[in-house]
Formats: C-alpha cells, structure tokens, sequence
C-alpha cells in the first residue's frame, strides 16, 4: 500500500508532560483517515506538528514519500482549529490576501469558492457568515494551493445536522479529486459515514490502526480501545 503519510514514533512533551507519546501514523494515498480520540487526547497536537506549527519533541515525519521539509507545505492544505478570516471582508476578498501571500493566481479564488459553495456569497461579509459558512470559507483557504492531502481538525465543530452533512459531502468530494483527507474529530457517528481508515488515540498513545468497512460499529471499537480493551 502507498502512504502519502507517515510518522515514526513522534512524540510532543512540555517540560516533563508528555502529550504525544510514540505515535506512528500510516495515511494510505487516497483515502479519507480518521484520526479519532477523545478531547484531549493529542489530535491536535498531532495535527500541529504534521503542518509545521509544533516541532516534534522526536520522532520523524515523512510526507510524498520524503522525510518532511517545510517546502512540502505548498502540497498540504490545512484548517487546524478555527479558521483566521477577516470579518470586515468578502469571502472572495478573505481568499484573495491569502492568494496573494503564496502567490496563487486569482483565477484559482473562483475555483474554490465553488468547489465548497460559496460563490453565491457575493458582497455579503464574512461577519455576516453563518457557522457553518466560515468553516467552508476556511477550507477554501486550505484549498487555494491545489493540494494533494488535506488536514482537517475537528470541522464540525458548532455546526447544526444541516451543516454536518453539507460538510460530509464536501469531503466526500475531496476524495474524488484526488485529495487524501486526514480528519480529526470526536463526534463518532458522522465520522463513522465518512472515513476508510481510522487511527485512534488516547491519553496520547495511538491504541489502534487499520481499515474499516461499511458493516464495522466505530462506536463499539472506539469505546474497546479507549477503554483498554483492544489494543492492536
């Protein structure tokens, strides 16, 4: 199986605190991953440090089949928490400061906005923007660098069920383009219509990896390894 993604017993830890504690990661290409755990357990974290916002305490991280370099950061796109946007603007004006920054045509702006459904937004200001909205806005920054993996942290998060699932089916595409997905959440039962892999962490520890199928109970599996009971 090809990876587009992988580390090797990376570990976070401040001061004496360990948070991220020898986790390898296999992100098979093409996929939807589903990096599970509960709050707390060192998603985040994880996340942070596969897009270069944390330096690994140790452990190596290796992306295209490269050991990771910041270059490699024009093929990844990211939404790691909520996303920056500028209130007082448009969501095509949001888009164009960023294209700008790294140097994106501004063709490429109309693009993403219809890839996540925003291009109806028009004049409207990002201020004026429903939750859910914002957070297709942030992936359409994640988005302007035609990347090949996508991350994305907890994107439900304050969503109603109407958003949850406009934002299923946005990912959903995303793997039809081509893009791997690695998707952090806790909220099992969405994650449970989305993903074909999984990785489970808890108390900073990866418990559990491999692929699932559409008959697999996420639930009752997540629940056997945080609980101690499986640990494969």
């Amino acid at each position: 199986m090809e990876y587009i993604l992988e580390t090797r017993n990376l570990k976070k830890s401040y001061g004496k605190h360990l948070v991220v504690d020898d986790i390898s990661l296999k992100v098979p290409k093409g996929s939807i991953y589903g990096l599970l755990g509960p709050n707390g357990a060192g998603k985040s974290t994880t996340l942070k440090m596969l897009t270069g916002l944390l330096h690994p305490t140790s452990g190596e991280i290796f992306v295209f089949g490269e050991r990771w370099r910041r270059e490699h950061l024009d093929k990844i796109g990211a939404l790691i928490e909520s996303p920056a946007l500028y209130g007082n603007l448009t969501a095509y004006e949001n888009l164009l400061v960023h294209a700008r920054l790294i140097g994106i045509a501004d063709e490429r702006i109309k693009e993403v906005l219809e890839i996540v459904g925003l291009n109806d937004a028009g004049k409207k200001l990002v201020s004026q923007f429903s939750t859910g909205m914002k957070q297709r806005l942030g992936i359409a920054i994640a988005l302007l660098g035609n990347p090949d993996l996508l991350i994305l942290d907890e994107p439900s998060n304050g969503l109603d069920p109407i958003g949850i699932q406009n934002l299923r089916e946005l990912i959903k595409s995303f793997q039809k383009m081509g893009i791997t997905v690695i998707l952090s959440s806790h909220i099992l039962t969405e994650v449970s219509k989305l993903v074909d892999t999984i990785g489970i962490i808890s108390n900073g520890k990866l418990k559990y990896q491999g692929t699932i199928d559409e008959k697999q109970d996420i639930e009752q599996l997540f629940f056997n390894v945080v609980r101690g009971e499986k640990n494969d």
